[in-house]
């Protein structure tokens, strides 16, 4: 007999304990209350003026042969690119952007095939100034050296990036102000920030076009640079009080 209930008494052990973990188990699974945050996203800007300009020109030359085109072409780039160091335009700042030969195809009547005529080369640069008060003269003379591609101007910010950390502050306290509002509106305080973020975006230069090429090249060119807008946008979270 005493054999017998020392297994029913292990039992009852077991039985007993299993119980009391069974009890204490939701204690340990409350769940957390959440935190209140509010995130806001907003923007700042600064207007700064240019003081580059890049400039998107070339020469554009035909002939019967594709050999005489390149050699028509070759001698007038040759004089557009010495003139452009003349005009103290450094040699890293002309960079060719464009280069091909194609044939010239005449379409003598419907239903006809096309044929060649002569062939067309067309070299394309990338020229930039960083000194704007040389930019009207170097239209011109970029023209007068035998130039007649003008596709347009893009005016930049050299210092853009440091100059967009302003902007950054602008939308720091624009986004702070809106989370202040907003909590205020929800009988909350604004806390601690737990995140930041910044949008980043490529802003590239502002093109100005040329509408016309050569009859918009007198002999003294107007140039506008006006002012380029900065922007920043920034995300931030704050914490709830």
């Amino acid at each position: 007999m005493i054999r017998l209930a020392a297994p029913a008494a292990a039992f009852r052990t077991a039985l007993l304990c299993g119980l009391m973990m069974a009890s204490a188990a939701p204690l340990s699974a409350e769940e957390k209350t959440m935190d209140r945050t509010v995130t806001v996203s907003a923007t700042g800007s600064v207007l700064a003026a240019p003081d580059e300009a890049t400039i998107a020109t070339g020469v554009t030359s035909e002939a019967k042969t594709a050999r005489d085109a390149l050699t028509k072409n070759t001698e007038a780039m040759k004089k557009v690119i010495e003139e452009l160091k003349s005009q103290g335009v450094e040699a890293k700042d002309i960079q060719t952007t464009q280069f091909n030969v194609e044939p010239v195809y005449v379409y003598p009547k419907e239903g006809q095939p096309p044929s060649v005529t002569g062939y067309r080369v067309n070299n394309m640069l990338g020229v930039r100034v960083r000194n704007l008060d040389k930019l009207g003269g170097v239209l011109d003379q970029l023209v007068t050296a035998g130039a007649n591609q003008m596709n347009g101007i893009s005016f930049d910010v050299s210092k853009a990036e440091t100059l967009k950390d302003d902007a950054r502050k602008a939308a720091m306290e624009n986004a702070k102000r809106r989370a202040q509002l907003l909590a205020t509106a929800a009988g909350a305080e604004v806390g601690e920030v737990l995140q930041i973020s910044e949008e980043t975006s490529q802003q590239g230069p502002r093109p100005v076009v040329f509408a016309k090429q050569r009859a918009a090249m007198a002999e003294s060119v107007p140039v506008e640079r006006g002012e380029q807008e900065l922007e920043a946008r920034v995300t931030v979270t704050w914490k709830l009080k």
